[in-house]
């Protein structure tokens, strides 16, 4: 509907009046006597909502499966459709699902997409259904809980290099679904935030423009989760103890500082620890080139050349949110 000017009328001496687009009121089911709800936003603009109905909050898709399509790109349409935000998402299969498809399905949903279940079944259909309410897990309780799994991720993987801990390095890399959920479903937040501006509130998002740094923020965190497996799935390759193991340790304890900061500069608005944050991370990537060129002295070390690329790359990404913090510092100072 393209946007259309009306003017502000002058009623009872005291009372300033504006009419309402009648192809938009009939569109929403407006009629004489019904409520309007107007809310103020940051930006000085009114948000005007209609009290929303029970069977108008309910979002529903169909996604139909073709024989001979990989598990992985029908696993990917799910994914998308949860990530747009319907609430109800119906997968059809015409030759009908076997036990083995089945059970891959319900498998990935528990796996990566908090709040979906499987609520009905049958032989050609599967019915799934968001149960989770956005004011149960708001964005910032969904990010601390990714926060905490990145962290330990990382502080166990460095425990795991320094002991080679093969049993350690195994469950840090079962643990980066559970940062691929939380990643998955605050987008999910995000995405309807977006969309519906009254729903920013819910989640603690102040303003809309928000949602782009914070969508940055997560996928660096997610990118962070990645790296820390792959740390993991090296030392689980490394078939000796690696040389200079003090050092690399030392620069994964100052990659984790520097991610841990970054975030924690966030919720603080403090920009020039967010600037230390960003030259800090840029002296642990120097330490772990420096490094990189003593190990390579010592003979054939690729998997320890892959850890301290994991590592600098933690390193970029914790500077990579600092300087998003900043960004957003300076949107709430305008």
């Amino acid at each position: 509907m393209p946007p259309e000017k009306r003017k502000v009328q002058l009623t009872g001496g005291a009372t300033l009046i504006v009419s309402l687009p009648i192809r938009w009121a009939r569109d929403v089911g407006l009629g004489a006597g019904d409520e309007v709800f107007l809310t103020a936003q940051p930006d000085r603009s009114l948000l005007l909502t209609t009290q929303p109905k029970a069977n108008e909050q309910i979002y529903e898709a169909t996604i139909k499966l073709f024989p001979g399509e990989s598990p992985e790109n029908n696993l990917r349409l799910l994914v998308a459709h949860y990530l747009v935000g319907y609430d109800i998402i119906r997968l059809i299969s015409q030759k009908g699902f076997g036990a083995s498809e089945r059970k891959s399905i319900k498998d990935a949903v528990r796996q990566r997409l908090i709040g979906l279940e499987v609520v009905e079944e049958s032989q050609n259909e599967l019915i799934l259904q968001s149960l989770l309410n956005y004011q149960d897990l708001p964005l910032k309780k969904a990010m601390q809980s990714m926060t905490g799994l990145i962290s330990s991720m990382h502080e166990d993987a460095i425990h795991a290099l320094r002991n080679n801990d093969s049993e350690l390095a195994k469950d840090i890399i079962q643990r980066d679904n559970e940062v691929d959920r939380f990643y998955l479903l605050i987008v999910r937040q995000l995405k309807a935030a977006i969309e519906n501006p009254g729903l920013s509130e819910k989640i603690g998002i102040t303003h809309p423009r928000e949602c782009l740094g914070y969508r940055l923020i997560v996928k660096s965190m997610e990118r962070i989760g990645d790296h820390a497996e792959n740390i993991a799935r090296n030392i689980l390759e490394l078939d000796h103890a690696a040389e200079s193991v003090d050092l690399i340790c030392e620069m994964g304890g100052l990659a984790h500082g520097v991610v841990m900061r970054a975030i924690t500069s966030l919720s603080k608005n403090d920009m020039k620890d967010a600037n230390r944050v960003i030259t800090d991370a840029a002296e642990v990537v120097a330490m772990g080139i420096a490094i990189e060129k003593e190990i390579k002295r010592e003979g054939d070390m690729t998997e320890v050349s892959f850890i301290l690329e994991s590592l600098r790359r933690i390193a970029e990404y914790g500077a990579d949110i600092a300087e998003i913090s900043i960004n957003l510092s300076t949107e709430d100072l305008r």
